[in-house]
């Protein structure tokens, strides 16, 4: 059974009522949640442990620390670009390190920020998340004709922190994460739709095992930006 941008769904060329309960789909949906949220814990308790134990600040500024933040660029598009390639078991040891390096390359956030903005921050960024997530999964429009716009409002946010590295405008700081926000509160519910869309019920174990992994990793990119961003906005920094 597969899902099509007219909200239909279609069985060996039969259709079939809306209201009928796909529990396929479902069960690929909460495969997916389950590694983000899986991904996303690592990544808190990485970044926790590496701030309380000193290892942050030991590495920050050497040659470790760059490959630590270039890291996961790497593993990124190694399981955008060669998943199919890869075993189960390879993209998902794949997804877990790409998870435990960001872990170790956000852990200055514990260092900058209180404790109450992080977890303030994060239930709001899981709040708006979960609402835009689930708008998403549950709306009939077609939200594809939306791809163009934010990616090209991904792509200009990413030229003006490159800019802003230099510069290092306050101002323009703000704007980017203003702007940055808006683009991944509409990337969240574009992607949901999306991976929706990829579900299929012929696949095989290990077809929809990667499908829910590179789900997985979307939605995970869009939280994590969002929760820098809100961070970039309304944490409370240390003293």
């Amino acid at each position: 059974m597969a899902y099509d941008p007219g909200n239909r769904w279609t069985a060996r060329g039969a259709a079939v009522s809306q209201a009928e309960i796909d529990v396929g789909l479902r069960e690929f949906m909460l495969r997916v949640y389950n590694y983000m949220a899986g991904g996303l814990a690592l990544t808190g308790v990485v970044a926790y442990v590496a701030a309380a134990s000193g290892f942050y600040q030991q590495i920050a500024g050497s040659f470790l620390f760059w490959i630590v933040l270039l890291a996961p660029l790497g593993l990124v598009m190694l399981l955008s670009f060669r998943i199919q390639r890869m075993s189960l078991s390879s993209a998902q040891l794949t997804f877990w390190a790409y998870a435990a390096l960001m872990g170790l390359s956000l852990a200055g956030i514990f260092l900058i920020y209180t404790g109450a903005s992080i977890a303030r921050v994060f239930f709001i960024t899981a709040a708006t998340f979960a609402a835009m997530s689930l708008y998403g999964y549950t709306t009939r429009s077609d939200l594809s004709r939306f791809g163009s716009f934010l990616f090209m409002g991904l792509i200009g946010v990413i030229i003006a922190a490159v800019v802003n590295m230099f510069i290092m405008s306050s101002a323009l700081q703000f704007a980017i994460s203003i702007a940055g926000v808006i683009v991944f509160v509409g990337l969240t519910a574009w992607d949901t739709q999306a991976i929706k869309e990829m579900y299929f019920e012929g696949d095989g174990t290990m077809v929809a095992g990667k499908k829910a992994i590179l789900g997985a990793l979307k939605l995970y990119l869009d939280f994590i930006n969002l929760f820098v961003l809100l961070m970039q906005l309304m944490g409370n920094r240390r003293n």
